[in-house]
């Protein structure tokens, strides 16, 4: 089984407040979640790892 995370779990692995990540999945900017039950938002870690992965690969390198 696939291990599920907390907003606040992923909020530490990813070091930003949860407040912040709250923000990100308001705008459909951060990793993907889904809800448990009516009210509960968690994340899949491999939804995360991919999201962190995507953050990675985009990122600008500048020229020396």
């Amino acid at each position: 089984m696939e291990k599920v995370l907390t907003l606040s779990e992923v909020a530490e692995m990813i070091r930003v407040p949860a407040a912040t990540l709250r923000y990100w999945r308001h705008q459909g900017t951060g990793p993907q979640s889904f809800k448990m039950g009516p009210r509960r938002v968690m994340y899949r870690e491999r939804d995360v790892l991919d999201w962190i992965e995507a953050q990675y690969a985009g990122r600008q390198v500048s020229a020396t």
